[in-house]
């Protein structure tokens, strides 16, 4: 069991080495079933092989993941891209497809929530990015997650947005790097 008052590192992740591990954070952070996870394994791997992916990771001292960030220059040839086009050129919006660093995923398990964590690992993984600029999807509700991104300068590019997989709407979301800090 993690506990809420140790202290993590964040740094570079294997992910590939670390794919069940951060599976089970983002299971207990997200609410993924177990089919969701398995599904979700193969994803990360072959996200993890494309040009540019690189993922940070917030480390308890006994070496223990609390919370994980990956994410890839976008590429317009990606699933995710193509679902979200039609909803950002619909607000002449599709340029943000173009030279942005994409965070694919970014989760905190819930004990280290409210610490940081999620706004340390996105901050240090775009101060890197080679792009001008930061895409994302998440969670169409006002959540802890959407405020942290409003909160780092994220805007809404497109809401109520639709993926073939999940049964709730998502926001698309963009900033302009570096992002902005509190």
């Amino acid at each position: 069991m993690l506990h809420s008052s140790a202290e993590v590192e964040i740094g570079a992740l294997d992910l590939a080495a670390r794919v069940d591990e951060a599976l089970a954070v983002q299971a207990v952070a997200f609410g993924l079933s177990p089919e969701e996870v398995g599904v979700r394994r193969h994803i990360v791997q072959r996200h993890m092989a494309c040009p540019g992916a690189r993922a940070l990771g917030a480390v308890t001292a006994g070496g223990r993941l609390a919370g994980f960030v990956y994410g890839m220059p976008n590429d317009r040839l990606h699933w995710w891209s193509t679902v979200v086009e039609p909803y950002l050129r619909a607000d002449g919006l599709g340029g943000w497809l173009d030279d942005s660093f994409a965070i694919t995923e970014l989760h905190v398990h819930p004990e280290f929530q409210g610490r940081g964590i999620g706004r340390s690992l996105i901050t240090k993984i775009t101060d890197t990015a080679e792009q001008p600029r930061s895409i994302l999807s998440a969670i169409d509700t006002e959540s802890p997650a959407r405020r942290l991104y409003h909160a780092l300068g994220y805007t809404d590019l497109a809401r109520r947005v639709y993926f073939p997989s999940a049964p709730q709407p998502y926001a698309v979301m963009g900033a302009v790097l570096p992002l902005r800090r509190g």
